[in-house]
């Protein structure tokens, strides 16, 4: 079976897996909601089954089920209940340029979205990778998995935890076999995510497959300051979360998931993430034997890692002390820029750089990065998730979302350009140099 794309009226591509039918829409054109894994509720996934009649990928991936959070969606622009919600979302969609050529071989990039392993999709419209892929001519594959209790908490029932990690795997796989019939390389693979993303990611590296699953990874404000030590947190969770079944209704799974993360709250910053990785567990190693596991893969994965210079803001807002503080004449907005600097520090920048270090004396290539562009006068400043606007979505997508109030579109849309650019760059295979940057907005530098 011929593995070309095939750019008939109805965009029908041939892959391995079967005939998938595309759509066109403006500059790109997208394949759309595609199985890559089959899985009952708490087992692991299965690939999914090839199909033999021609696959209409038209319609989003739904999203795994979970509880709103009006804070972020008055942030991002995000509106629940955007997507469907399912269990069987172990979907993926593809966007591609839309004047993609036969015999092509444009470079993969692999989304995998945040949202604290409890909230967002794959599909949502602000992790939308048009502008990405026509202005730099990449392929996005953008994957949907479950979070939550569905996906990334072990009990003591014998429920596996990391099922999210594994169904992640499962689209890396899925993605190396079927990506040629949609013009992408399978040996020019970028995984890259940002905040459970970005750590999943990070987490995926300790696996044996990831050098041949992905060659470069781009690490987006990876919470990897509260990633270890959680074992008696998990250990609390767990019990707690034994009285879901296999027969619970799904949005009563949710509920429940809130009432375990309350289980969290006395464990400190970790409760900021209760969710999550878990060592020990498929496809994981025992947390003593990370490091060991990630120096094994360093070699063959570039790493582009970082986050935000102000990532906390996006959470200060929401703690009145801290907002009654800040208005206290000379003092206030020091005090809240101190406790700023602490978690971001705490959170992710120092294991950010050791995590970068670490990979080098491996073997490995790293750069770091801290972005700092911000929305003048915006109360969030250059908060965790300002790179999403600049990545991913349209004008549409973000227009008067609160995250970026105070910046003309023009603005955010050239930044963006330059940040789509560099990131589109790395995956491509571009060396990047000793140091560098976006004037204003980010500097990187070698590890």
């Amino acid at each position: 079976m011929s593995s070309e794309p095939v750019l008939t009226s109805q965009l029908l591509f041939h892959p391995p897996c079967g005939a998938v039918e595309g759509r066109r829409d403006g500059d790109v054109i997208r394949a759309t909601g595609i199985p890559y894994a089959t899985a009952a509720r708490f087992r692991p996934p299965s690939p999914a089954a090839d199909w033999t009649s021609v696959y209409a990928a038209t319609s989003p991936a739904p999203a795994c089920p979970q509880g709103p959070v009006p804070f972020l969606d008055d942030v991002l622009g995000t509106r629940y209940g955007e997507l469907p919600g399912s269990e069987d979302c172990q979907n993926l969609s593809i966007t591609m340029p839309g004047d993609l050529a036969a015999g092509e071989r444009l470079p993969v990039m692999v989304w995998i979205h945040g949202g604290s392993y409890t909230t967002g999709s794959g599909d949502l419209a602000i992790f939308d990778p048009a502008r990405l892929v026509a202005e730099n001519r990449v392929i996005v594959v953008s994957v949907t998995y479950r979070l939550g209790l569905f996906g990334f908490l072990a009990t003591h029932g014998g429920r596996p935890g990391n099922l999210g990690l594994l169904d992640q795997l499962e689209a890396f796989r899925w993605v190396r076999r079927n990506i040629a019939a949609f013009g992408g390389n399978p040996g020019r693979v970028t995984a890259f995510g940002q905040s459970a993303g970005g750590d999943a990611i990070a987490h995926l590296m300790a696996t044996p497959e990831a050098p041949k699953l992905f060659q470069r990874a781009i690490i987006q404000s990876a919470p990897l300051g509260i990633a270890r030590g959680r074992a008696k947190m998990n250990h609390a969770m767990g019990i707690a979360a034994d009285a879901v079944t296999d027969d619970t209704p799904a949005m009563d799974v949710v509920a429940r998931e809130a009432e375990v993360a309350q289980v969290a709250r006395k464990f400190g910053m970790l409760a900021a993430m209760p969710f999550g990785t878990q060592y020990g567990h498929a496809p994981l190693p025992e947390e003593k034997d990370i490091e060991a596991a990630w120096n094994r893969s360093a070699p063959g994965i570039d790493v582009l890692i970082g986050h935000t210079s102000e990532e906390a803001r996006l959470f200060l807002p929401r703690n009145r002390l801290l907002m009654r503080v800040q208005g206290v004449p000379v003092v206030g907005a020091a005090a809240v820029r101190a406790v700023d600097w602490l978690v971001t520090e705490t959170v992710y920048g120092r294991a950010t750089r050791r995590f970068a270090r670490r990979h080098v004396r491996a073997g490995g290539r790293a750069h770091r990065y801290i972005l700092h562009w911000h929305a003048p006068g915006n109360i969030f400043g250059a908060a965790h998730t300002i790179d999403l606007p600049l990545l991913l979505g349209t004008r549409k997508t973000w227009d008067g979302v609160g995250l970026i109030a105070g910046a003309g579109w023009e603005e955010v849309d050239g930044t963006g350009r330059q940040l789509r650019a560099l990131w589109a760059g790395f995956a491509s295979g571009a060396e990047l140099p000793q140091s560098g940057g976006i004037e204003g907005a980010l500097e990187f530098e070698a590890a």
